[in-house]
C-alpha cells in the first residue's frame, strides 16, 4: 500500500483513525508546512534497527591498526567531562 502523506493539523484532528489505518497497515508521512517531518507505521513494519555493512569493508577495518593520535583523540571524547568552576 502506498504511503499516505498527512499534515499535522490533520494528524492532530484525526488521530484515532489515522492509528486505526497504521493498525490496518496504512503508513503515514506527517508533514509541518509541507515538510516531511515523521511517520506513522503500522507495528513491527520497521523490525529491529539495522545497520547495512560491507562486512569485507568491516573486517579490513577492524583488523587496521589505530593510529595513536586518534586513540588518544577518542580516549579524550570518551572521558568525562570536568565541570568544575
Amino acid at each position: 500500500m502506498a504511503d499516505k502523506t498527512i499534515p499535522q493539523r490533520e494528524l492532530r484532528n484525526n488521530i484515532a483513525a489515522v492509528l486505526r489505518a497504521a493498525e490496518a497497515g496504512e503508513t503515514f508521512t506527517v508533514t509541518v508546512h509541507g515538510r516531511p517531518v515523521a511517520r506513522v507505521v503500522p507495528p513491527g513494519l520497521l523490525g529491529e534497527p539495522r545497520l547495512d555493512v560491507d562486512r569485507a569493508a568491516l573486517r579490513r577495518i577492524l583488523a587496521s591498526p589505530v593510529d595513536e593520535e586518534l586513540a588518544r583523540d577518542l580516549d579524550l571524547a570518551e572521558a568525562p567531562l570536568d565541570r568544575s568552576p
